[in-house]
């Protein structure tokens, strides 16, 4: 069932095979936008790339046909590929490397395989986006905290941690404004996340009423 229906193309790619194999990889990257769509929030321009982009592949496999010369030139003329684009959860990483994987499979002639992974894998991205099974601890925050320079921030916020949160641990430390201020991100897991509002007002005492952002996931640096 799972055997490649180019086997037998020694002599050529038929257009039977070939319209089968594109038709099998437009199915396959349309399934993968609707399932993504209804899965994640994502644009219109990103769902139209991911139902384009296993036909694309499969295009360029089925022009490679095992040449192996070729094979490396299209492999680098990849790598010279950038997203021009802002940066993008993890999630559509995935997508777009499953989308990536489905034309490879399409291109060789498995186009059952491609079907049969495009359904139990969405399925499995489903189960995983519609249920708790992988959801993050709900105490746990990422915490930036700007400080004075005149600020010791060593033990500064210690009794307040020891009130709100199980633990607490300095992530990072950088100054910022040309020197005239620090930046600390620790990572806490909270006693009571319905204690944060309160926890977040007794930090601002202490800094001065500078910024203070807390989050859920990991605060990602960016230079000033």
């Amino acid at each position: 069932m799972f055997s490649s229906i180019l086997t037998n193309a020694a002599s050529g790619l038929s257009l039977s095979s070939f319209l089968i194999c594109v038709a099998v990889s437009l199915a396959c990257g349309l399934f993968l936008a609707f399932v993504y769509r209804w899965c994640e929030h994502a644009t219109k321009s990103f769902l139209i790339t991911l139902a384009l982009l296993p036909a694309i592949v499969q295009i360029v496999i089925l022009m490679v046909n095992g040449n192996l010369g070729v094979g490396v030139a299209v492999a680098g003329s990849f790598s010279l590929v950038r997203f021009r684009s802002l940066p993008g959860k993890a999630s559509d990483i995935v997508i777009i490397f499953l989308a990536m994987g489905l034309g490879l499979c399409t291109g060789m002639g498995y186009v059952w395989f491609a079907l049969a992974m495009a359904v139990i894998l969405c399925a499995v991205l489903v189960c995983f986006a519609k249920t708790n099974l992988l959801e993050p601890d709900p105490s746990y925050r990422s915490l930036r905290i700007t400080i004075p320079e005149d600020l010791d921030y060593t033990a500064v916020f210690d009794d307040v941690f020891a009130q709100y949160a199980r633990s607490a641990k300095v992530i990072s430390v950088r100054t910022i404004n040309l020197g005239t201020m620090y930046q600390i991100t620790y990572d806490i897991t909270l006693k009571n996340a319905a204690e944060e509002k309160n926890m977040i007002d007794q930090l601002r005492i202490r800094n001065s009423n500078l910024a203070i952002i807390c989050s859920q996931t990991a605060t990602q640096e960016t230079a000033l």
